[in-house]
């Protein structure tokens, strides 16, 4: 794992939230969750299509938790962000009530937040000043 000297503690906390998150989902698609089925019926692919892609979601789902464990890529993040915005989106596009996509607030907004904390810190150690030669012992 990707362990800086210095650990920074929030960014530990969202990277392990946001792999249970999409780790748990990931697991209940590879179950075949039945309630989700709804969910691919409001593009018009059929329940039983939808049966046969939930693994395909899950599996994805399940190696973008390990991702971002591993190393946290940005663009990988962003993915994340949509993807729990999108599916969010769409419970009260099947019909259920638009509390279910507040509820679902974190789904989005925990990958969102560790992206914009991964690009801060990237900007911050690309505008660091790099180490002068003179501190070389020779």
């Amino acid at each position: 794992m990707n362990i800086p000297a210095k650990l920074n503690w929030g960014e530990w906390a969202l990277r392990v939230a946001v792999a249970f998150e999409f780790g748990g989902h990931g697991i209940e698609a590879l179950r075949i969750k039945e309630e989700w089925i709804p969910f691919f019926t409001v593009f018009g692919v059929s329940p039983e299509t939808a049966r046969d892609l939930m693994p395909v979601v899950g599996v994805v789902d399940l190696a973008l938790a390990a991702s971002v464990l591993v190393r946290p890529l940005v663009p990988l993040l962003a993915w994340m962000a949509f993807w729990g915005f999108f599916t969010a989106l769409l419970r009260p596009l099947s019909g259920l009530s638009f509390v279910e996509f507040i509820e679902r607030g974190a789904n989005w907004g925990a990958p969102l937040a560790l992206l914009l904390m991964v690009r801060a810190r990237r900007a911050a150690v690309a505008q660091a000043p790099p180490i002068s030669d003179s501190r070389r012992l020779d």
